[in-house]
């Protein structure tokens, strides 16, 4: 972590959360993520090494706690991590509005898009009988599938077997903006 030697508690916060990398993880795990992969599969870009790095700075300034789970490691936000939704959300809304976005130029990923949208998909409104979202994007090789069911909502790479009354063919751009 940097070091600004500064008793300045804006500086002293930066060194503890400000490195590349830490505040998607915090996001990530605002948005429920508690597995490795599931924190790596919202932020793609990040190799496994620096994600490691960045949990294990996390639990090391209590922000995050690591706990054996039933399938391996998972992580949790403690107070102080949970307390981080304020700046984290700040952030995005100064992003929104200040930020110029070409969602045409810009450099887009489809796996973050599509874990975005299963996060904000509501149980409640899901009908009794599993349904599936194909998505067929420009550019890639392959369609995904979204199985929205009423305990769940998964990302596939195959149709896990149900009816796909909905079909999405979009460029990336488009999907995005």
């Amino acid at each position: 972590m940097a070091d600004y030697g500064q008793f300045c508690s804006v500086a002293r916060a930066h060194e503890a959360i400000g490195g590349r990398w830490t505040l998607l993880v915090v996001r990530e795990l605002l948005c429920g993520s508690r597995r490795f992969n599931d924190i790596r599969r919202g932020i793609p870009r990040i190799s496994r090494t620096m994600l490691s790095e960045r949990l294990q700075d996390l639990v090391h300034v209590g922000a995050v706690i690591r706990v054996e789970g039933e399938h391996g490691p998972e992580y949790t936000l403690t107070e102080a991590g949970r307390e981080l939704m304020g700046i984290v959300g700040a952030l995005g809304t100064w992003g929104q509005r200040w930020l110029p976005r070409q969602a045409g130029s810009e450099d887009l990923d489809l796996d973050p898009v599509l874990v975005d949208m299963q996060r904000r998909v509501r149980p409640e409104a899901l009908p009794p009988e599993p349904i599936v979202v194909r998505f067929e994007i420009e550019g890639q090789r392959q369609p995904r599938f979204l199985l929205l069911k009423e305990a769940e909502s998964s990302l596939c790479t195959q149709n896990p077997g149900f009816p796909e009354p909905i079909c999405v063919r979009a460029r990336l751009p488009v999907l995005v903006a």
